[in-house]
């Protein structure tokens, strides 16, 4: 985006020089084009719509939801969403089967989940009933450079996912006085294959 942008400013000073000093004039026939052409190349790349790729951040619903009062309720995961999006993060929540049950009475897949916590239907996880819903969040949190919302420490899992003790990892949270607090989330995390353990 900058080499079309200075392509852009020398032409522009060559039609200048052009209609300003006597002689150059037909500097005229080489600096028109190529600002024409610099300006849709750097119209292009200014307007190519490219995004910055979403700060992931793995939500454990099973163990969130839980963090009100000890009883599960979907409100908990909604105030827990809404204040990691204020903070531009992108997140997405694991569900062990029964969560439904707990919080509805019934079973509750992917879609009916994704609706009751207002996010897309790919940012939720219903794990499939038999499965623990933990090596599915520690391989997620892996493979994205996430980290986790939970208050789990995941120890029977840390020979295989050595990566949750680090700093950054696992963010604690819950309510103080009726009021949900949530570790630093901010905390940066070394990028997978840095060497650090």
């Amino acid at each position: 985006m900058v080499v079309p942008l200075l392509i852009l400013l020398v032409s522009l000073a060559g039609i200048a020089v052009a209609l300003l000093m006597p002689g150059y004039g037909d500097l005229i026939l080489l600096a028109v084009p190529c600002a024409i052409a610099a300006l849709i190349l750097w119209l292009r790349a200014a307007l190519s719509g490219k995004t910055p790729a979403p700060d992931w951040i793995l939500i454990d619903g099973s163990n969130v939801m839980h963090w009100k009062d000890n009883t599960p309720q979907i409100e908990t995961l909604r105030e827990v969403i809404a204040l990691l999006r204020d903070r531009r993060q992108t997140p997405a929540v694991i569900f062990d089967a029964n969560a439904g049950y707990l919080l509805a009475g019934r079973y509750q897949d992917d879609h009916i989940m994704a609706k009751r916590l207002g996010l897309p239907d790919d940012r939720v996880l219903v794990v499939p009933k038999g499965t623990i819903a933990d090596t599915y969040l520690l391989t997620v949190a892996r493979d994205f450079n996430a980290p986790i919302v939970t208050n789990d420490r995941y120890r029977d899992w840390a020979d295989d996912y050595p990566e949750i003790a680090e700093p950054g990892r696992l963010i604690r949270g819950g309510y103080r006085s009726g009021a949900l607090w949530l570790e630093d989330v901010e905390t940066p995390r070394p990028a997978l294959g840095s060497g650090e353990a």
